[in-house]
């Protein structure tokens, strides 16, 4: 639900995001292939499509209301209305997000400008049951005081914490000056403001007005048959009435910014980095000249090889910049957004940026550019719609806010004619100077330095917890599933070995011309030393700034030009490889990573843009509750000798010379320390062909490093930290201890403890207690980091400064009650199903598979886990997690680790 997910959502599913070859056309143009869109009397537009790859189903109910149809008075109740659709219904009474969990179903939903929407994805079994949850939350939703006085609270945490951001608050007030009459103009989520006055009759007015059959889209995309899923949608939503009618409100007509230029906006707030931020108006997304501004989007800031990023962060100017075109229902906008590296003025960057649009409209672009653009976009739609969640996500962004699910075709249909002089056209009419509002945010914090820190006193408020919901109540109020057998046993994939110890899996999908590539180098940040602490990020991110026979960028346009990522990352335990591409650019990829992993130069220049970049990266986790929280807690639990103890600091940083890195890169960089995996369409003997070809000659002398990692008791007795960053609204609290290792033998029944405890902030205990019952924050979820090694065990939320202490003492009181009570044998039986039940769902992204796949083989599992897991789960007994629980729940143990505002500590009442 949740407003953070709709910014990531959306732009991942929009057509003109990400990056598109001539290759993947066939594939493109049969995306629409076998969709049937029915509408039933109603007026209810129903579109479905079989996709028979995985034995799961997803379900999908867009709204056509967003913040553009708020009055005035209203701003955020279509995301206030979204947060109530999951409180229950007049015959289903219970939090709606319990039963989805029960159904093993991976949900959640979103509100935008244009749309408010509903997703869970299911096993094929539970269909029918998710259709009538949907069609029953369309027309009976609770809507009463007591639900909305609740979600209120939990909606002001979440915008309270958006204000945590310098990124949003320069987001909202340059939108606000761009579109000043104009809905757009607001934050989606609304104004804390406006959220403290809505009615119960305000927003139940609201529901009765937009939620009905007639403004409404269901798109059911997956494993199942079509006339009979039809009358089942026909017997569930077919019986609902149409919607009353209404005059839908919509903004004022746009008319154009005239000159003047206006003046910039400037922040000068507490923060870390200098932020850029620059508004052009745009036309709607029907209109013709769409794929051309998409095009040149993706020229000016798709990827290394884009021109901005070669403006402003190739020179040192910037540590990142991005563009992006909201293309919607009403004329909307593009957006540039750069942040400063350290010591450079944000001013000079948007000097440089002016000069590269101003280049862009005198002079056409070159053909190998318009090509790049072209094939970026179309390879990145086959990418990102390689499972079937974001194929019905697809079809229903094309449905409502285009008004035609073949809207996609011709959209690519067009990308493929647009030519030189479209760009130079459209950025003359589009990115015009005096039609630009530009904001910038200038901290007044900006050394990169921590908040204070101080001890804090226990929590003295003694909270009784409401008692654990019945699964057995719940289990009244869930619609039956269909009896089903699942005939789909999942392929295991094949294993080998180099000559040289490199470690391969391969798992062959032939179902969309795709590749997907995970890999993991044992070179992680736990080979770091606190003297030299972010060597191991520092060499992973330079691996692709050059080798001996390449330079960076011409290693980026090569891929570019493919419309192929990759990307290399360093985490505690290793540095990971994500490859994604065309099947037909598989030797590309195995070829780039090869030269990378075996020839990387790291050139001086590009190593110090790199540091700069870490060093901004560090001011702005500083800079944020939840990266401070995070590190300040970690460092409390870990001792100062142990990996996990170590964060990278501006000293740290600074004192890593060019030569640490070379040696770094030839000691931990090894064949006998990578494992790769490949998901995908290909042959396996032209797999090992090319992977023999590329990394035959890698060969490394001795034994790979490692580490002994001292061992790690609980603490002695509780202790409260609260470190205080100026200029934030929101608060974020860590709870925990070191944990388990992945092999530990209590790691199922670990699982299953979690998924009652904290494993969903909608159906968990915690979440039912601190955000249901008392609605003290936004979400709540607690976990096991249960890697190689033990990791801690966490439980994270995010609260108002004045709620911190009351929600605290819950959570405590709450883990005593579990701690002395355990847990039912229906809580049991309950969160063993949903866990087993959603797995089939992270086996249907191809993706996912490639990444579970190499995870259980770096923590020396049998391949057959892939398959087994669930079997694994059923397998666990209730004294199993009643034991477990008792080993590894200690409330009187405790790290409570607090960052945010200065009033943090102050007493609940």
């Amino acid at each position: 639900m949740f407003l953070g997910l709709f910014l990531s959502l959306f732009l991942s599913i929009l057509p003109f995001s990400g990056n598109v070859t001539n290759a993947a056309t066939p594939a493109v143009l049969s995306f629409t292939q076998g969709v049937q869109k029915t509408v039933l009397e109603n007026g209810l537009t129903v579109l479905t499509k079989e996709v028979h790859t995985a034995p799961v189903v997803s379900v999908q109910v867009w709204y056509k209301v967003g913040s553009r149809n708020e009055g005035t008075g209203e701003s955020g109740i279509s995301h206030q209305l979204e947060h109530l659709m999951f409180k229950g219904t007049s015959d289903r009474p219970v939090q709606f997000g319990r039963l989805f969990s029960a159904l093993g179903s991976q949900f959640n939903a979103f509100t935008s400008f244009d749309e408010t929407a509903y997703f869970g994805t299911v096993q094929r079994d539970k269909l029918e049951a998710l259709l009538t949850l949907e069609s029953d939350r369309m027309k009976n939703a609770l809507i009463g005081s007591e639900e909305l006085t609740s979600e209120k609270r939990v909606v002001i945490s979440e915008l309270q914490g958006y204000e945590n951001s310098p990124e949003y608050r320069l987001d909202r007030e340059v939108r606000k000056a761009a579109f000043p009459n104009r809905a757009y103009g607001l934050p989606v989520g609304g104004t804390k403001a406006d959220v403290e006055k809505f009615t119960v009759e305000q927003v139940r007015n609201y529901y009765q007005t937009y939620y009905s059959p007639d403004n409404a889209t269901l798109v059911v995309t997956g494993d199942f048959t079509t006339e009979p899923t039809l009358k089942s949608i026909q017997a569930t939503f077919g019986k609902l009435p149409k919607g009353k009618k209404t005059t839908v409100k919509v903004s004022p007509a746009v008319t154009a910014v005239s000159s003047p230029q206006k003046a910039p906006i400037v922040l000068k707030q507490p923060g870390s980095a200098a932020l850029l931020q620059a508004v052009y108006p745009l036309p709607d997304i029907k209109h013709p000249d769409v794929p051309a501004i998409d095009v040149m989007d993706a020229i000016l800031t798709g990827g290394r090889s884009s021109r901005l990023y070669q403006a402003v962060i190739e020179s040192g100017l910037a540590s990142s910049v991005s563009g992006s075109a909201a293309e919607l229902i009403e004329p909307g906008w593009y957006d540039i957004s750069a942040t400063a590296a350290p010591e450079q003025e944000i001013r000079k960057i948007a000097d440089v940026i002016q000069q590269s649009l101003t280049k862009l409209q005198q002079q056409p672009v070159t053909s190998e550019e318009l090509n790049r653009a072209k094939t970026q976009l179309q390879a990145s739609f086959i990418l990102n719609n390689q499972d079937i969640s974001s194929q019905a996500s697809q079809l229903a962004y094309n449905q409502v806010i285009a008004g035609d699910y073949h809207y996609i075709e011709k959209y690519l249909s067009a990308i493929a004619q647009v030519t030189p002089q479209d760009v130079q056209r459209v950025a003359k009419t589009y990115l015009n100077p005096a039609k630009q509002t530009i904001g910038f945010f200038e901290p007044t914090q900006a050394d990169g330095q921590p908040g204070t820190s101080s001890g804090g006193g226990r929590t003295t408020e003694n909270f009784s917890p409401g008692q654990p919901v019945d699964p057995a109540e719940l289990a009244k109020y869930l619609p039956p599933t269909t009896s089903a057998t699942n005939s789909n046993q999942q392929s295991l994939p094949e294993q080998f070995t180099l000559a040289n110890g490199l470690k391969v899996l391969l798992l062959q999908d032939r179902s969309l011309p795709t590749i997907n590539i995970s890999g993991q180098i044992n070179a992680g940040n736990e080979f770091d030393n606190n003297q030299k602490a972010g060597l191991a990020n520092l060499t992973a991110t330079n691996l692709m700034n050059g080798t001996k026979t390449q330079d960076a960028l011409t290693l980026a346009q090569t891929l570019e030009d493919k419309g192929t990522e990759l990307d290399f990352s360093s985490s505690r335990e290793g540095v990971s490889i994500s490859g994604q591409g065309l099947s037909t650019n598989l030797p590309l990829l195995i070829q780039t990573i090869a030269d990378v992993l075996q020839n990387a130069n790291f050139p001086a220049d590009q190593l110090e843009l790199s540091r700069q970049r870490e060093l901004t990266s560090l001011q702005v986790q500083l800079d944020d509750p939840r990266g401070m929280g995070r590190r300040v807690f970690q460092q409390a639990i870990y001792p100062k000798n142990h990996p996990f103890h170590s964060f990278p600091t501006i000293e740290s940083l600074q004192n890593i010379t060019r030569e640490d890195v070379v040696s770094f890169y030839q000691q931990h960089y090894r064949p006998d320390a990578t494992t790769i995996t490949l998901v995908g369409d290909f042959e396996p003997t032209q797999v090992k062909s090319l992977l023999n070809k590329a990394f035959g000659q890698w060969i490394a002398e001795g034994k790979p490093p490692v580490l002994n990692l001292p061992f790690v008791t609980f603490p002695s007795n509780s202790q409260q930290l609260n470190t205080v960053i100026p200029g934030k609204t929101e608060s974020v609290t860590y709870l925990g201890y070191n944990g388990i290792s992945r092999k530990d033998p209590r790691f199922y029944a670990a699982l299953i403890l979690n998924q009652i405890l904290g494993g969903d902030t909608l159906s968990s205990r915690l979440g039912t207690e601190v955000r249901d019952r008392l609605g003290l924050t936004y979400g709540i979820y607690s976990g096991f980091a249960a890697g190689i090694n033990p990791g801690p065990f966490v439980i994270s939320m995010q609260t108002a400064p004045q709620d911190t202490q009351k929600a605290i003492s819950s959570t405590l009181a709450l883990l005593k009650q579990f701690r002395e009570q355990g847990i039912t044998e229906a809580e049991f039986k309950t969160a063993k199903r949903s866990l087993v039940n959603s797995y089939p769902v992270d086996l249907a992204s191809p993706s996912q598979v490639a990444s579970i796949i190499l995870e259980n083989a770096i923590l020396g599992l049998s391949t057959a886990e892939l398959r087994e897991f669930p079997q694994r789960l059923q397998a666990v007994t209730m004294t199993q997690v009643q034991k477990a629980i008792a080993e590894l729940i200690k409330p009187e143990n405790l790290i409570i680790v607090t960052a945010g505002p200065e009033n943090t500590t102050t007493q609940g009442s």
